[in-house]
């Protein structure tokens, strides 16, 4: 007998393929962008590095904002406007020549960015409920990581070429790459909660939900650990430990591995409110031991048993990472009222665009600057936020108010 394959949404489908384009597109200017801003742009490190944080505090505006666009327009019509603005925003750094333009551009792209997250969240909200919905954004997630590796290998092209077209060429690829994204997204079905269509009632603001926000704070404290791999793990490795500097794209492609096999499986964990609490404190645990991990690589002389500890470290922080996600999904989901999910899911990614614009200074002023002291008190406050989303999520939910 044959068995029967599991069709896929249209909305799912539609939104992979999207992923695959824009991944690949961001897969490769994570590869190339910091020398293309410095030896084609001709801006200096600390122009980047200043520019990019103007754009990481817009996208926590407009991620906020791309919520009740959503609600009010639709995130379809979000989404393909979001797209078309950030592939515009990424060929504009190829006119960049002083800090202005610069600045301008990627304020465009990376705020774009944002609210595609903010839409593609509100999105997956109205149109699947229960734990479908968190499935759905996980095998996305698996499919994001995926292409990223793609692009980056790529990239890695331009590279090995290392010229200034070879460059200019791969900016403007993943310009392209940003918008052939919109050819799926176009095709995204005129159905419920793709359109402008809300469900019907007047609903409460997610700035007056103390126990949304009190969630999102908590998330954004535990969203601190993508930094912590992507900055903190790289300088650490790279400064403070006996381990080769060619460690570190082992490390990160050891995370997508896990990554990429595990996410989905992970969502088994989470069917409710309070399994979802207990799915982030697990993961916070695991945080913690990575983090311990990370602190002890750098005290071996050995390169050997450097690498071991590091392994298990990226291990530990990786399935702190799968299993803390799902949870948070979890929750940010069951806990929006869906009169207004665009709003509560732009709280929700507002959140997360601060954990991650904070992040790089928390990292290396704690755990990259102190040692193991920093390390500890990093890890204690991934565990302190998995206790408080445990805690919060296992209470009795509180009265609604009456109209």
């Amino acid at each position: 007998m044959h068995r029967k394959r599991a069709v896929r949404h249209p909305i799912e489908t539609a939104l992979t393929w999207a992923t695959v384009a824009a991944s690949t597109a961001k897969g490769v200017m994570f590869s190339v962008s910091a020398l293309f801003f410095t030896t084609v742009a001709g801006l200096r490190p600390a122009t980047v590095g200043v520019g990019l944080t103007v754009a990481g505090a817009g996208a926590v505006v407009t991620a906020f904002a791309a919520g009740r666009l959503c609600d009010r327009f639709g995130p379809r019509r979000v989404l393909l406007l979001a797209a078309t603005a950030q592939g515009g925003g990424v060929a504009a750094y190829c006119l960049t020549r002083d800090t202005v333009t610069f600045v301008l551009a990627a304020c465009v792209a990376v705020g774009a960015e944002s609210v595609q997250r903010t839409a593609h969240v509100a999105l997956l909200a109205r149109a699947f409920t229960g734990p479908g919905r968190v499935g759905v954004r996980a095998r996305l997630r698996v499919v994001d990581n995926v292409s990223i590796a793609v692009g980056s290998g790529l990239a890695a092209v331009a590279l090995a070429v290392g010229s200034r077209s070879a460059y200019v060429v791969a900016v403007l690829s993943a310009a392209v790459l940003l918008l052939v994204a919109l050819v799926p997204l176009r095709a995204l079905p005129a159905c419920s909660g793709v359109g402008g269509d809300r469900p019907e009632g007047a609903g409460r603001s997610p700035l007056g939900d103390r126990r949304y926000l009190t969630a999102t704070a908590l998330h954004a404290l535990v969203s601190m650990q993508f930094l912590l791999l992507t900055v903190g793990m790289p300088l650490w490795v790279t400064g403070h430990t006996a381990a080769p500097d060619v460690t570190v794209a082992l490390l990160l492609l050891l995370n997508t591995v896990l990554v990429t096999c595990f996410q989905v499986r992970a969502t088994r964990l989470v069917d409710d409110v309070p399994s979802a609490g207990r799915a982030v404190f697990r993961g916070t645990v695991m945080l913690l031991a990575a983090c311990l991990c990370y602190a002890a690589a750098g005290y071996p002389r050995g390169a050997g048993l450097a690498v071991a500890l590091l392994v298990a470290a990226v291990v530990a922080h990786s399935f702190g990472e799968i299993v803390s996600e799902t949870g948070g999904w979890e929750l940010a989901f069951a806990w929006a009222d869906p009169a207004d999910s665009g709003a509560y899911q732009g709280v929700s990614q507002a959140g997360v665009a601060i954990g991650r614009a904070v992040a790089p200074v928390v990292v290396t002023s704690t755990a990259v600057g102190l040692g193991l002291p920093g390390w500890i008190l990093l890890g204690s406050v991934f565990l302190a936020a998995g206790a408080g989303t445990r805690a919060l999520s296992a209470a009795p939910p509180a009265p609604v108010p009456a109209d």
